[in-house]
């Protein structure tokens, strides 16, 4: 598949991840049983990811949504920019981060920091995409859909330039 001068290379089948991702939601759910937490996804890039795993779910749950930048096109900015906040309130709930992908750590790092300072009761870490050669973080990861090595990668929330978020499975992105 072609984007502009760029290849799509599959890496990750519409298949594969609906799998992982029934998955994921099937430990969430025992971990939860007879809790209600909130599930607060990170926007853009989780919310196919976030909208399946809430769907295979065993358990009610509440969900919000926070918005941060990093990246500018393929390469990360460094700094991490708060875009739209969290409306709930997460004084003494168990917290559910959604994330898409976590690469450098920067963003996931940041968030972690934030919802702290609220005081919720736990905060667990679910990422679809793990990039464990370059990522440098102060704390483990919860619950892991795939490890990938440091490619660009698009589809399923993930984008490029804001394109290619459509597609249901997870490419590579070539010159």
């Amino acid at each position: 598949m072609k984007y502009n001068s760029y290849t799509l290379k599959k890496i990750i089948s519409e298949d594969r991840i609906q799998k992982r991702v029934k998955e994921l939601a099937s430990e969430l759910s025992k971990k939860f049983t007879n809790e209600i937490p909130i599930f607060i996804g990170v926007l853009n890039g989780s919310f196919m990811f976030m909208a399946d795993l809430l769907r295979y779910l065993k358990i009610d749950c509440e969900m919000d949504f926070i918005k941060l930048s990093s990246y500018k096109g393929k390469e990360s900015t460094g700094t991490v920019r708060l875009l739209k906040d969290i409306s709930a309130d997460i004084t003494d709930r168990h917290v559910v981060i959604i994330e898409d992908i976590i690469d450098s750590g920067l963003t996931i790092e940041f968030l972690k920091e934030r919802l702290h300072g609220a005081s919720p009761r736990s905060v667990t870490i679910t990422t679809l995409l793990f990039k464990p050669d370059v990522a440098k973080l102060s704390f483990p990861l919860d619950l892991i859909g795939f490890e990938i090595p440091p490619h660009f990668v698009v589809g399923y929330g993930l984008d490029y330039n804001q394109k290619l978020r459509h597609l249901p499975a997870i490419y590579r992105l070539e010159q």
